[in-house]
């Protein structure tokens, strides 16, 4: 029985801390950082293709589409790596784990979001033939 009561407050304790750290990281700055998938030219990069992020900041990505084909924002272990407060899109707003985000041509997105492990990480688009023909970049997540 005591067993049962220590698991119980220990999981209410938690909760009540992950909703404290939830609600500080919510109401912090955010830093805009804007990202272009593709171009008007159609070519298969990322503007700016290497991006740095401070552990532990909040930031706001402004992802956006202006080249003539849908691309992808594909960085999986980022995304893990990171706390995600929503994405919003299309007057859409997506919260929960977030591990790719598809731009069509002219899509625009805000991933607010605070890189929580320091660590370099691969971006690339994952429509094949995208990645080889160079739409590729890095997320370098320094340490405070």
């Amino acid at each position: 029985m005591k067993k049962k009561i220590f698991s119980l407050l220990f999981t209410v304790l938690l909760s009540c801390c992950l909703m404290n750290m939830s609600d500080t990281l919510a109401a912090t700055e955010t830093t805009e950082v804007n990202v272009s998938l593709g171009n008007e030219a159609g070519e298969l990069v990322f503007v700016p293709n290497h991006v740095e992020l401070i552990a532990g900041k909040k930031y706001k990505i402004k992802l956006d589409n202006p080249s003539p084909t849908k691309h992808y924002f594909t960085a999986k272990d980022f995304a893990d790596a990171s706390w995600t407060q929503k994405v919003e899109a299309a007057k859409v707003e997506v919260k929960g784990a977030i591990h790719e985000l598809e731009l069509k041509p002219s899509a625009q997105a805000e991933w607010v979001l605070v890189p929580m492990k320091p660590g370099k990480y691969e971006l690339h688009c994952s429509i094949s033939g995208h990645t080889e023909a160079g739409m590729v970049g890095d997320i370098i997540v320094l340490s405070e």
